[in-house]
């Protein structure tokens, strides 16, 4: 993997232009090669987005609460990928975006879901021992790779897009045995009746490709080959949620709103060109025109998303993704100091995303005043309190510090980076030159000693801490 060799070699002039759905970069084997990891599928991409995330979990959280799970210590993993794929491992669940795009309302991305957690909860992955193989040391990307890509250069960008924290399975991984599948249709079931929703999405998600299973093998989306489809499963499927209590709920005008904001933002970042068409001039609906700005966003046309996304800031004035989005625009095309109050009034509409903050933090760091760098690692901080694997975090706080002539602290949030890249070697490298600028036994020094100690440290580091005291000399043998 590639790192930065010191905060203040990674120029911040590169801080300029990045995507907020970050899809440019894709995830491929290179980058996952440590022992006991597997790679993504080449293509794939990570995606993180607060808005999306959201909608994910109020569907996917009544599901996860009837299976007994508190949704809060379950992470939403978004992939950027045509291929239909979920997945549900302990604490994140991973949905592709070619799955959403293939789902026609809420209760059929709930009905997938329910089934995921289907699996998980009867133990299949676990029984079956792939998770095992797949890597259960995990790694969940905690934010967009195009800020990671404009930060750091494409190479940091290649060495970050698998970062950060604990729990990123290999894609994929799981193949279930037609046994195993009906088994989990029916958990599926229980769980949406339990959590008072219809099972009728669940069984016309399926049925939507019965025709699957008539195709040869490489014709067939990958989900359906790890997850065999079956006429007789999905009849008994059928059968089974018209008999449940629940089955005549539908979906809120809230939940389906949410829905289609969610494909068409999608359908705007990923297929720019093709939203132009579906989503019309014509059509004077918040969604199409969500969809025109985020596309002519990612056409290159600023001025044009700009003007669409006044407007809609105007009939939803207190819609913090809407403030968000035009600030990222305008930080991407060089406009820093414009995109400073809008990011603020995100921060202000929705305090509790961590994103949000991250990407303030960002623009107050790039504008070169102390009193705004100063302001910039205090959000940086509070994201990072929010979510303290955040690898970009911790590498705009490297930058931040190394501007401010803070060495110690620079070279510390470095070795957090790294460390949440999953890059050791460079986490140990760096927590070893900050104890030398930090002050002795002072907090920031003490964490600096404990990335050296978890990061497979050498022997030499080993004998260096046992000589000065910092750890018994029975642990260098």
């Amino acid at each position: 993997m590639v790192a930065p060799a010191r905060p203040s070699e990674a120029s911040s002039s590169k801080a300029g232009r990045f995507g907020r759905i970050a899809i440019a970069v894709s995830v491929t084997a290179s980058l996952l090669l440590q022992p006991g990891l597997a790679a993504a599928q080449e293509g794939e991409t990570l995606i993180r987005d607060t808005e999306i995330e959201e909608i994910i979990h109020h569907d996917a959280d009544p599901i996860l609460t009837a299976a007994g799970i508190n949704p809060k210590d379950v992470s939403i993993l978004l992939i950027g990928s045509k291929e239909l794929n979920a997945f549900a491992a302990p604490r994140v669940m991973g949905v592709n975006t070619g799955l959403i795009m293939q789902t026609k309302n809420p209760n059929e991305l709930q009905g997938v879901i329910a089934h995921e957690v289907g699996h998980l909860a009867a133990g299949h992955s676990a029984r079956s021992g792939e998770m095992t193989r797949a890597g259960m040391r995990p790694f969940l990307l905690t934010m967009g790779l195009g800020v990671l890509a404009a930060l750091a250069g494409a190479g940091d960008a290649a060495a970050g897009l698998v970062g950060s924290a604990q729990y990123f399975g290999a894609l994929g991984a799981i193949g279930y045995s037609r046994e195993q599948e009906g088994r989990a249709d029916q958990a599926g079931a229980t769980l949406l009746e339990k959590a008072g929703l219809s099972g009728r999405g669940l069984a016309e998600f399926f049925n939507n490709f019965r025709y699957q299973e008539v195709f040869s093998e490489y014709r067939r989306y990958k989900y359906f080959i790890d997850h065999p489809l079956s006429s007789d499963r999905i009849d008994s499927l059928e059968s089974r949620v018209k008999a449940l209590p629940h089955y005549s709920e539908v979906d809120s005008p809230a939940a389906l709103a949410e829905h289609e904001i969610m494909k068409a933002k999608l359908e705007g970042f990923i297929e720019p060109q093709v939203a132009i068409v579906k989503y019309g001039e014509k059509d004077p609906s918040y969604t199409a025109r969500y969809a025109r700005a985020i596309a002519y966003y990612q056409m290159k046309e600023p001025d044009k998303a700009l003007k669409l996304i006044d407007a809609l800031i105007q009939d939803q004035p207190n819609n913090p993704y809407l403030w968000e989005l035009k600030g990222q625009i305008l930080f991407e095309y060089g406009r820093t100091k414009e995109a400073e109050a809008p990011q603020r009034k995100s921060v202000e509409l929705k305090p509790e995303a961590p994103l949000l903050r991250v990407n303030l933090g960002q623009t107050l760091v790039a504008l070169d005043d102390k009193a705004k760098v100063d302001e910039g690692i205090s959000e940086l901080k509070k994201a990072l309190t929010q979510e303290g694997d955040n690898a970009v975090a911790w590498r705009l706080l490297a930058e931040a510090y190394d501007k401010q002539g803070q060495d110690g602290l620079a070279r510390l949030a470095t070795a957090e980076y790294n460390y949440n890249v999953g890059d050791l070697r460079e986490a140990r490298v760096f927590a070893m030159r900050a104890r030398e600028k930090l002050d002795r036994n002072s907090p920031e020094w003490r964490r600096a000693t404990d990335i050296v100690l978890v990061s497979k440290p050498s022997k030499d580091d080993l004998q260096d801490l046992a000589k000065e005291g910092s750890i018994a000399r029975s642990q260098t043998r």
